[in-house]
């Protein structure tokens, strides 16, 4: 029987990103990287994946197990001699088994499921020992060449390091991603010598035996799909190829982008049709938006639930929280972690809201603070309102029942209920509960000093 295994290489030790995190665990686009080259493999229907670790193996291997189970098996390569032997490293996973291997690397994110399939029934259609995927640089600095003869035929690759001057202007190149007959690996992996200016074995050796054998096919891809990530600069340049690509999708799923250039979307967002997306707005996590809700100019969404027909206005700022159907929040609005707004309700400039519920149709719309609260439906909630959940030690809950009207700058000392339809005057401190449909007024009386104005400014004047 023929089988289908994928080689993944993530052995290296990415000194050039300069950080204490293994290079295929930087986030890129809300996954780490690794996950990226391994959700291909996945779309592409490889379902057996053998995982090649270094030094660093722990956090990586505990990472994709938690994500992927039994699909990725893992091998060390201890003592790092090269692609090459990173490769024979992962040979004794592979029993007896005949069939091809897709070998690629961990940090290449950007290769896409259509093409790794295409490149393993090219192997298996046309026989050959080995198929690759080649592509063009004008600078094709840092890159393997490739060498071909009068007929076009492929050669074999040369490392830039082991270039000539005639060699190193080819603009063809080696992203490394091959796919190779079992048998012939297995033969050819263990001939091979470090007989080259970096003294390792070299995976690009097989190609030159698999030209002298049953032949070499190719076939050429965009390089940005096949850019490996070396450094932070890389990183980020990746980052945005994906940004490119996951915005270029949902606009053609019926989302409108506004500045596509400068919105931000992670991999796990999830758009209905006419949502509309303002420029400089960023979407981080599992957010998912609703039919024909907008988000505005600079607002940040992360694991946020938008429903439909919601207006999210310019530079609110949301995390782990609901918007419901037809709600309007901002500006500069901040919803904090466990905030659920109803259907039809408003919230407004400048009011932050944290592990609260806002009732259907129910409005906090200037300057106020609703932290562990619920509210139900029809409530106001005026300007400077604030609810004092936290005595120093514990938080506490607000209560307010439906059809609440809550004056401005009243302060509500929780634990405390407001029951249905009650009123809270203005400027009032509410300590204890309110029955359903009564007043609730604390207020220092005010005294009116007649002519008293004139004397103080007299009086202010002379001090200074």
């Amino acid at each position: 029987m023929s089988h289908e295994i994928a080689i993944v290489l993530a052995a290296g030790k990415g000194t050039r990103m300069r950080s204490s995190l293994p290079k295929v665990l930087h986030p890129l686009a809300g996954r780490p990287m690794i996950t990226w080259p391994l959700e291909a493999l996945r779309e592409a229907q490889l379902r057996e994946c053998i995982l090649v670790l270094g030094e660093e193996a722990q956090p990586i291997e505990e990472l994709v197990r938690s994500r992927y189970g039994e699909e990725v098996r893992f091998a060390q390569q201890k003592v790092p001699r090269g692609t090459g032997d990173a490769v024979r490293c992962a040979l004794p996973a592979l029993d007896e088994r005949s069939g091809y291997a897709l070998i690629l690397y961990g940090d290449c994110p950007l290769v896409q499921a259509t093409s790794l399939r295409c490149l393993l029934e090219l192997a298996q259609e046309s026989g050959s020992d080995l198929a690759m995927l080649t592509s063009r640089l004008s600078q094709p600095k840092g890159y393997g060449r490739i060498l071909r003869d009068a007929q076009g035929n492929i050669l074999s690759v040369r490392e830039e390091r082991d270039c000539s001057p005639e060699q190193a202007v080819i603009q063809e190149v080696n992203p490394g991603i091959y796919a190779v007959e079992l048998s012939f690996l297995r033969r050819e992996i263990e001939r091979l010598s470090p007989s080259n200016a970096q003294q390792e074995l070299y995976l690009t050796d097989l190609v030159e035996r698999a030209a002298c054998g049953r032949g070499v096919s190719s076939f050429e891809v965009d390089i940005d799909e096949v850019r490996g990530v070396n450094d932070r600069y890389e990183l980020a340049l990746a980052e945005r190829l994906l940004q490119r690509r996951w915005l270029q999708h949902w606009a053609r799923q019926g989302v409108t982008l506004h500045d596509p250039d400068s919105i931000s979307l992670e991999a796990e967002v999830v758009l209905e049709t006419d949502v509309v997306l303002e420029a400089r707005v960023t979407l981080r996590g599992r957010c998912v938006l609703g039919q024909g809700c907008r988000i505005d100019v600079g607002a940040v969404l992360d694991n946020v639930v938008v429903e439909a027909g919601a207006y999210v206005k310019p530079y609110t700022v949301a995390q782990d929280c609901v918007i419901g159907a037809g709600a309007q929040v901002g500006p500069f609005s901040h919803l904090r972690p466990g905030t659920v707004l109803g259907a039809q309700s408003h919230v407004g400039n400048f009011v932050e809201l944290k592990n609260t519920r806002l009732g259907e149709g129910s409005k906090a719309n200037h300057l106020a603070y609703l932290g562990d609260g619920e509210v139900g439906r029809g409530v106001n909630i005026g300007a400077g309102t604030i609810f004092c959940n936290y005595d120093g030690s514990q938080k506490h809950r607000t209560v307010l029942e439906d059809e609440c009207f809550i004056g401005s700058d009243s302060q509500l000392v929780a634990p405390v209920r407001i029951g249905r339809g009650a009123y809270v005057a203005t400027g009032t401190t509410v300590t204890g509960d309110v029955p359903a449909q009564a007043l609730a007024i604390s207020r220092t009386p005010q005294a009116n000093k007649e002519g008293y104005a004139s004397k103080l400014r007299e009086r202010l004047r002379k001090k200074s």
